[in-house]
């Protein structure tokens, strides 16, 4: 182990001991009237999740073998005063050294990889220990949420916005969140946060983004979104302005602010008691701001659909992150990107020549065991320049999971992702490189 576990992380575990108590004493109170009635009537934000990891990697003579551990330990009070408070502290502990967690470069924004980890591929989730979040939630307008402090932020599937909890370390932002829901079936967003905590544990507050998100519900399962995401923030974390250390074929920008605004339908309509229509329509512009380079100038658009009969569903969609010419390729800096373009992470960041995702996915549940399945056909917008001419074809990926809640507190995963590269970038874009892969999961979570 790289280091052990400290005093904080045993005092974590302690507290094991004490959280289903206040719990079941905080379900005798009717409402809270003094500060530490809100405290004991409120509720643990507290798990502990054990996950293995190996990454097999065509360009890496090691594979990854890596043993970490996630200790989230919160609380969240009632409700007194229409005032409310949050905390939840976090730490990363790693339990072996087998792998590369991405410090201290930071996906390639600091110094270069460690010579003893150079031959091992990526795994990032670094050792950490700080506040994961820390808000305060005043509720004293009918129908309306402002939050303060530090939180985690999910929109819509994350695909713009989200906390990329699949990593050890998530995503978390600093500032103010609104929330309306005074008119029936219509929920508005908005939001301005001057920093985030990236999963490196990198802290990012070069800039602010501000948020304004507006959704209508027209059926319980049915939905049309309208929003603008505003990231002034220069270097946001992927698009490294070095093009020595484009690792994931980042922009090269020395300024990547931009604006995005779009418009999404989605939702599940019921045909009878057992068939659904499965249905997605999405488009969004994206332009340079506030000092952005001018290059910046992509659309996106998802186009999809499928059915879906008892527990089980299957889709087909297609998925666009257009190229300026082989000049940008649309990005997606804060969303859950693990989520998109397959679940192995090879395209955190869109290549210059954009993305052109195809895939069929198909979920179900067999003898409580949660399934899932994904096969992607991965092409440019633009073509690049490869070892034998040009090519629009980057790969194939097939993603399977598998999922079990044994409990309410307990749960398992298995996952396994396997991507394979078809035409390979020249030489002199090798950093570019998205090389074959397989990845293996297993994770282990307890949750209060």
């Amino acid at each position: 182990m790289n280091r052990t576990i400290n005093t904080y992380l045993l005092a974590v575990i302690a507290t094991l001991y004490a959280l289903p108590t206040l719990a079941e004493d905080a379900a005798n109170v009717v409402a809270p009237t003094t500060l530490m009635e809100a405290i004991t009537m409120g509720k643990p934000m507290t798990s502990f999740r054990v996950r293995y990891e190996n990454v097999d990697q065509a360009n890496k003579s090691e594979q990854a073998n890596a043993w970490t551990m996630r200790s989230l330990i919160g609380w969240q009070t009632q409700s007194l005063n229409n005032f409310s408070i949050t905390a939840q502290l976090i730490n990363v502990a790693r339990f072996n050294n087998d792998f590369y967690d991405g410090t201290p470069n930071t996906f390639g924004l600091s110094s270069s990889t460690p010579a003893d980890k150079a031959h091992y591929p990526l795994v990032v989730d670094p050792d950490y220990t700080g506040i994961n979040q820390l808000f305060i939630d005043w509720t004293g307008v009918p129908g309306t949420k402002v939050r303060v402090g530090r939180q985690s932020v999910k929109l819509d599937n994350v695909r713009f916005i989200g906390n990329v909890e699949y990593r050890q370390i998530m995503q978390v932002f600093d500032g103010v969140a609104v929330e309306n829901k005074s008119i029936k079936d219509v929920e508005f967003y908005a939001a301005h946060f001057e920093g985030l905590r990236r999963i490196t544990s990198q802290y990012i507050n070069n800039g602010n983004v501000d948020i304004a998100h507006v959704t209508w519900k027209f059926t319980p399962t049915e939905s049309l979104t309208g929003y603008g995401y505003l990231q002034n923030m220069p270097l946001n974390g992927f698009n490294p302005y070095s093009t020595s250390t484009a690792l994931f074929g980042g922009t090269t920008f020395s300024n990547n602010s931009s604006q995005t605004y779009g418009l999404r339908a989605d939702g599940s309509h019921k045909l009878d008691a057992d068939w659904k229509l499965l249905y997605t329509a999405e488009y969004a512009k994206q332009d340079a701001y506030q000092g952005g380079n001018s290059l910046i100038d992509a659309h996106y658009w998802r186009l999809g659909g499928g059915a879906g009969f008892g527990n089980w569903s299957m889709r087909l969609d297609h998925e666009l992150l257009s190229s300026n010419n082989g000049l940008y390729g649309f990005q997606t800096p804060l969303a859950t990107g693990h989520l998109f373009q397959g679940l192995g992470d090879s395209f955190l960041t869109t290549p210059k020549q954009g993305i052109a995702d195809t895939f069929i996915t198909v979920n179900g549940k067999l003898m409580d065991v949660q399934l899932s399945a994904e096969y992607h056909w991965l092409n440019s917008d633009a073509n690049f320049p490869t070892t034998v001419g040009t090519s629009s074809h980057y790969g194939k990926e097939l993603d399977l999971v598998a999922g079990y809640n044994y409990d309410k507190n307990w749960s398992g995963k298995l996952e396994y992702f396997s991507f394979k590269e078809d035409a390979i970038y020249t030489p002199t874009l090798a950093t570019s490189r998205k090389p074959d892969s397989d990845k293996f999961m297993a994770t282990l979570m307890y949750t209060f």
